[in-house]
């Protein structure tokens, strides 16, 4: 089986607990979703990433609370670039997968579309 990465993002709507885990609830889901992940065995680790505007809460929190408890989780703080996308949570999962590198999906949510205008993902 082949390891690959799968990446997300999303914005939140505000710099709180509440606001960051939910929409990284979303993202979570909806990467999963796309991606027909049903077995948390199947992802090899997370890597979360904020804009150093988010500080209310670890993103990882969000994974924990869906059952990731065992899935190796790690949040950093994203390179605060001028003008680039304020309020922003960017995941890379890293999954044990049958799939060609071209078969999975990324998703890019809400502002973080922006993101990558030239993918086509589950948005």
């Amino acid at each position: 089986m082949l390891v690959r990465g799968i990446r997300g993002a999303i914005s939140a709507d505000e710099n709180s607990r509440e606001a960051i885990l939910q929409a990284t609830n979303e993202l979570l889901q909806e990467v999963l979703r796309a991606n027909e992940i049903d077995d948390f065995e199947d992802i090899v680790s997370a890597v979360f990433t904020t804009t150093p505007d988010l500080t209310a809460s670890f993103p990882a929190e969000a994974a924990r609370d869906l059952g990731m408890s065992e899935v190796p989780l790690l949040c950093a703080s994203e390179i605060a670039v001028p003008n680039s996308l304020p309020m922003c949570i960017r995941v890379l999962l890293h999954v044990n997968t049958e799939k060609k590198q071209s078969d999975i999906t990324h998703v890019y949510m809400k502002d973080a579309m922006k993101l990558r205008p030239d993918m086509t993902s589950a948005q």
